[in-house]
């Protein structure tokens, strides 16, 4: 589960409190501050980081030694009731690293934070090294590229503790979170206001539903003549019970499959879709529709899969050309019309229950397609409440 802290050490202090109050509001994961009292004052609801100035130097108690606290031994944890839940300490060496994990050991499982600047070979090494010891390590990257994230990511694969990222602005959390498929666990940011602080809880939120799909039985097919069709290319590669889903219908989907699978006469185009007439609409991201016409390059699309999980695609190009089409017309068991026009030809697929591939100049009445029905009508694409006859 992805989550972020948000720092507060470059927050301007006009907007103080009302970022504080944004966090609290959108439950954000962690607070960092270098004011222990401002941190006692946040709900045990929140993380609260206090970051330190000083590098770790604390070593693991041992049998004799003085107790925390006392003449000669330093503090390795936040004393109880203290509203301190972690301490973030800088480390720039390996004997730093080796001080952090130790204290972690020692105070028995209280997290240990580590925080690195990342600039050349040997802090990646030290980043590596202590996202697999601490609970967590922070690490700031110095260069834009991501592949140092991607060499940590890999190094740590199987470590126990999270990885946070700092990021400069909310574009680059969003891609921090894409690395590798995988992402950082965390990211760290220190927003200029109380609104950036809801865009990123709206970011954190950006996940795609599972959707129920439904058993459609086809109820006619006709050809119905010239006109255009839309191929959508993705940058993605589909699995072979993937598509997207598109209708004639705003209430109504059919699962169109990929062009993963084999085909005569010309190669596989497994980022392809061969979806349909252009006034079809395709389901997307956030329950929004489109219609084929407007999806182009950068439009983000709703990959689905015959269990009906989901995920993001990003459309490379949509190629809109004149071939025949075919009206295909089923219906669901509570007697709800779906419609689907595409091109008229063996290569283009639907998918049936199971994943079960579908040539469409193959159907015949009462074979059973896959596909979704929508819980409400549509105004530019959003969901609305509203009477609305489709024929």
């Amino acid at each position: 589960m992805r989550f972020a802290w948000i720092d507060l050490r470059e927050v301007p202090r006009p907007q103080l409190q009302a970022v504080v109050d944004a966090a609290v509001h959108t439950r954000m994961a962690g607070v960092v501050a270098t004011d222990a009292e401002l941190l006692r004052t946040l709900p045990p609801t929140i993380t609260r980081v206090l970051a330190t100035a000083a590098p770790a130097t604390a070593t693991a108690k041992k049998p004799g030694d003085a107790e925390p606290g006392a003449k000669g031994q330093k503090e390795t944890k936040p004393p109880a009731g203290s509203g301190i839940d972690v301490l973030l300490r800088r480390f720039t060496t390996q004997g730093e690293l080796d001080a952090l994990a130790a204290d972690h050991r020692a105070t028995g499982g209280t997290p240990a934070a580590g925080v690195i600047d990342v600039q050349d070979d040997r802090t990646l090494k030290l980043s590596c090294a202590g996202a697999m010891a601490l609970p967590y390590t922070v690490i700031h990257f110095a260069d834009p590229t991501k592949i140092p994230l991607e060499i940590v990511l890999a190094a740590a694969e199987s470590a126990d503790g999270k990885l946070v990222t700092a990021v400069a602005d909310l574009e680059e959390a969003a891609i921090v979170f894409d690395v590798l498929e995988r992402g950082s666990d965390g990211i760290l940011y220190g927003p200029h206001g109380a609104d950036e602080v809801f865009a990123l809880a709206r970011l954190l939120e950006a996940t795609t539903p599972q959707l129920e799909l439904t058993t459609l039985t086809v109820e006619g097919i006709r050809h119905v003549g010239l006109g255009d069709r839309v191929c959508v290319d993705t940058c993605s590669h589909f699995d072979e019970d993937e598509g997207i889903l598109v209708g004639s219908y705003s209430s109504g989907f059919v699962l169109c499959c990929s062009e993963t699978h084999p085909l005569p006469y010309m190669p596989t185009r497994p980022f392809r879709v061969n979806a349909g007439a252009l006034h079809s609409y395709t389901l997307g991201p956030d329950n929004r529709t489109n219609y084929l016409s407007e999806v182009g390059s950068g439009s983000t699309l709703l990959a689905v899969g015959a269990d009906g999980r989901t995920r993001r695609v990003v459309v490379g190009r949509a190629k809109l050309e004149s071939r025949p089409l075919l009206e295909i017309r089923a219906h669901a068991e509570d007697g709800r019309l779906v419609g689907l026009t595409v091109q008229d030809d063996w290569h283009v697929r639907v998918l049936g229950p199971g994943g079960k591939v579908l040539n469409v100049t193959e159907l015949r009445t009462g074979d059973e397609l896959l596909g979704y029905l929508a819980k409400d009508q549509r105004h530019v694409g959003l969901p609305i409440g509203e009477f609305c006859k489709e024929t």
